[in-house]
Order: C-alpha cells, then structure tokens, then sequence
C-alpha cells in the first residue's frame, strides 16, 4: 500500500547530498522476480522483503531505502531475458546498428556490465567486428557457445567491480543493470576510475525510466530488485559528478527505457553539474500515493467482477511485471496461469503467488476469456500470436 509523503534521514546513494523522504511503501514483495522454481511451494514459499520507495530532492533520484542486496539472487537460475521476442530483437538489432555507427565501434574493445545471456554483447561484436567482455553472475555461456562471434566474446560470471580494472576497453556499454545497484554513485565511480586516464572513452548506460512509472502510476515496474529508479535529472546528475560529460539522454522503447551516452573526462575539464528545475518531478511524486490507491482498487474492482462472472483471465509475460503485478492484487480466484514465449520459463511458477508458466500452446485447449498483457509495446505480437491459435479473448495491456 501507498503512504502519505514523509521525511526520512537515509542519506541519498546517488548525489551523497539529500536525504530520502518516503512515499511508497510495499510488504511482502518476492526478492526475486526472475528466479526459476520447479514448484508451486517452491514458489510461494520463496523469501519476502520490503519495499519502501524514498525520493531525494536535490537530485530528483529514486530508491527503495529498505533494500538489502543479501535477499536478492543472480545465478543460472535468473531467467531475465527478453531474446525471445521478435519485437525486442528488432530493438536491439537497431540499438547495436546505432551505436556501432555514432561511436565508430569497429575492431573496438567493448565491455559489458550485466550482460545478461549476453545477446546484446554479441550483436556489438558481430554488427562491428568486435572484441567484448561481458560480466554477469548469471550468464550462461553455453547459450552462445556456438555464436560466429564466439572467440571474440568472453564472460565472466560475476559482478563487475573494483578487481576487473585492469579489463581495459573502448567502450562500455550496460543495459538494464544499474536499476539493480543500490549505491549508484559508487558504482559510477568505480567505473570511472577503471577508465582512469583514458578521458574520452564513451559509456551507454540503459535502464527503465522513472518518470513514466510515476504518471502513470505503473505498478508492474515496482519490484524488489529494481532498488534504483532514475529520471532523466538525476541521471545525468550521476555521471556529471562523477567524471562524464553528458552527451545525450533520451527515452526509447515506447519511452519505457532511459539511456545516456557520456564520455569520462579529466578533472582539469570538469564542469558544475547542471542545475534542473525538480518541481514537476517533485509534484508527480508527492501525489503518487492518492493516484496509486486509485489505480489499485480499479483494477482489483475489475479482477474480483472477472471472478465473479467466472471468466478465466491469464497474464502473457512471466518475468517481474507479472511477479509485480500479482503481489499488488488479490488474483488466486481469477488468475491460474502465466503464458510466456521464453522456453527456459516454461514449466516453472512465479515467486510469491506460486502460478504456474506455461507457453502459448497451452491456450488452445485452456481457451482464456481475458488476456493481460503485461507490456503494452508487445502487443502486436501477443494479438498475431492468439489469432494463430484460433483464439479471440478480451485483451487488455498494462
């Protein structure tokens, strides 16, 4: 549930400059979203933690003050990838293409911190006859053990930190893994002193964006690993204090991801880090609560009416929006299963609510009445996908 804006002494981790005040609070979340569990008990009995979201003012960052990175897994049994669709395919392949081009990264060495399965890393080194180095405790080299680019490509099952500095590229790239860091500004230090003298190296930095899930009130995107939360002001305030020159932060993917591209300068060329105007940040967080309870007992009122008429409604995505999502609501009377297109998911239940994942196939014979789609920008594929297999439901995307 949702609380009224309250002040909080916990020092800000990304500026070491303002104090959290909290207005989001959360209990018994799962601490992990994207953990594969063979069983139902597995699942529902999997630990809980606390979320307990604080906003700084000076810098405009968000995080959950409660967080406690013991709770939290990355392993082979951390299933976060999105590889599987077509539609982020697209994405990525255009992502890659446009890097390589802006930053001339051809026969470049390139790091990746959290690379994940490392999709995106290959694609660099692909695209752009690259060498790279991802880092990931949860990379599974065997998934691109047959890749063409796989002797240019190295990985390293850990975290990336202090003790990799001697790993030396021309560009670092990390996607999706700095939401997860809860000491952002020492993270970015450490970063920048592993580039060390090497003023002009270019980083790309991508993580979900803030601002949206705040309008729009997006509760699927709250979770326990995600303990940061950046808009574009207190992004570009982390890496201008810490030795970047910022030259560009955008949004992309339907403006659910941020992404800033910075390049490490010396100190003789540092520079005050701009002065942004917070208040509209500022409003949207201080109505947070009253909009979040608003948006809560609307969709629980449409879940418990689903229940009521006896509609069988599933959920297309089994990773942390769905994990999200079902902690949020009262669902065990309408919600039974959790369809997803990633085979390495199938077979397996959600930390929390114990549902089970099944792929697509399934719907043909469990015919759902209702289908949610946890991300309205796979739309499109979802739909080409129930038309393929006969079906007709409600669709209704988050």
């Amino acid at each position: 549930m949702s609380v009224a804006l309250a002040n909080s002494p916990v020092v800000c981790l990304n500026c070491h400059a303002g104090e959290m005040e909290i207005f989001h609070r959360a209990e018994n979340v799962p601490v992990n979203s994207c953990i594969l569990l063979d069983s139902k008990q597995a699942a529902q009995s999997y630990p809980k933690g606390r979320i307990e979201l604080g906003y700084c003012r000076h810098c405009g960052f968000i995080s959950n003050t409660t967080f406690n990175p013991k709770l939290t897994e990355y392993s082979g049994r951390y299933e976060e990838t999105q590889g599987f669709s077509g539609t982020f395919q697209k994405f990525h392949h255009k992502l890659a293409e446009r890097l390589i081009e802006k930053h001339n990264l051809h026969e470049k060495d390139i790091i990746e911190i959290g690379c994940g399965k490392g999709e995106f890393l290959a694609l660099l080194c692909s695209l752009g006859e690259n060498r790279g180095t991802g880092f990931d405790p949860g990379v599974d080299v065997q998934r691109l053990a047959d890749s063409p680019v796989a002797e240019r490509t190295q990985f390293i099952a850990d975290f990336y930190s202090e003790k990799y500095a001697n790993h030396n590229a021309d560009f670092y790239v990390c996607k999706m893994t700095l939401e997860h860091i809860h000491p952002t500004g020492d993270f970015i230090a450490t970063v920048r002193r592993a580039i060390g003298d090497r003023a002009g190296t270019t980083v790309f930095f991508q993580i979900p964006e803030s601002t949206r899930i705040l309008r729009e009130i997006a509760f699927e995107d709250i979770y326990y690993e995600h303990c940061s939360y950046f808009t574009p002001e207190s992004l570009r305030y982390l890496f201008e204090q810490n030795g970047f020159a910022v030259d560009d932060v955008a949004t992309e993917y339907a403006d659910q991801y941020l992404t800033i591209e910075a390049y490490a300068i010396s100190d003789t060329d540092a520079a005050p880090v701009t002065d942004t105007d917070l208040s509209a940040l500022t409003d949207l967080v201080a109505t947070f609560p009253e909009r979040f309870q608003a948006k809560q007992q609307e969709w629980q009122s449409r879940l418990n009416d689903y229940a009521s008429q006896g509609k069988k409604v599933i959920l297309w995505g089994g990773g942390s929006k769905a994990v999200a999502f079902l902690s949020d609501f009262d669902t065990n009377a309408t919600v039974e299963y959790v369809v997803d297109i990633n085979p390495y998911r199938q077979g397996h239940f959600l930390p929390g609510s114990g549902i089970p994942i099944a792929g697509p196939e399934f719907l043909t014979d469990y015919k759902p009445d209702v289908v949610v789609i946890m991300n309205a920008v796979y739309c499109d594929e979802i739909s080409a996908d129930l038309t393929r297999l006969g079906l007709a439901p409600t669709i209704i995307a988050l």
